[in-house]
């Protein structure tokens, strides 16, 4: 079924959407709560809820990108999830890594002004992945987007771990280059 009839069937409260979503996109959901939670009762409630939550958002959203609308709400979902059980047993430290790794270019804010400076952000990161060639976004995106340990990388572009971890490494660097640029960090 394409996208547009599932999200169709989302308008009309068709329970059926939830079925066809599954159906279309339960894998994928899966394997992105799987790389942040690790454990198959967690993925599995995190997937579920991903359902109820774009249940609840559609209507009134109609989504561009089907695809992309429940890997965000699957990965907010599952590092809400990871948050929760603060366990740093779960994710075997990879979600510990990909925070810390970030640290170094998106330091953490709570304050309101913080949070709308966070959409800002936002923008600017979407700009400088579509700015990396295809490999160095899919490779970004792999670790930082679905948490991604380095070995799995390595495999899926055949490249060594220490390679992976330098191209991680410069991609850090030129994001941070780019927040400074655009004066949301302090040089």
């Amino acid at each position: 079924m394409r996208d547009e009839e599932i999200i169709d069937l989302y308008f009309r409260r068709d329970e059926m959407a939830i079925t066809e979503t599954d159906n279309k996109y339960g894998n994928y959901c899966e394997k992105i709560a799987g790389n942040i939670l690790k454990d198959n009762l967690d993925v599995e409630e995190c997937v579920n809820d991903t359902y109820l939550k774009t249940w609840n958002k559609i209507p009134p959203t109609r989504p561009k990108i089907f695809k992309a609308f429940l890997a965000k709400i699957t990965r907010e979902l599952a590092f809400d999830r990871y948050r929760s059980l603060t366990s740093k047993k779960r994710g075997n430290g990879v979600i510990e890594e990909v925070l810390e790794e970030l640290e170094e270019c998106i330091p953490d804010h709570s304050d309101v002004e913080q949070e709308i400076l966070g959409s800002e952000l936002a923008v600017i990161v979407r700009d400088f992945v579509n700015s990396l060639s295809e490999k160095e976004a899919f490779i970004f995106l792999s670790r930082y987007f679905y948490a991604e340990d380095l070995s799995s990388i390595s495999k899926k572009f055949d490249m060594s771990k220490n390679n992976v971890s330098v191209t991680l490494g410069r991609l850090r660097r030129k994001l941070q280059n780019e927040l400074v640029k655009e004066g949301y960090l302090a040089s």
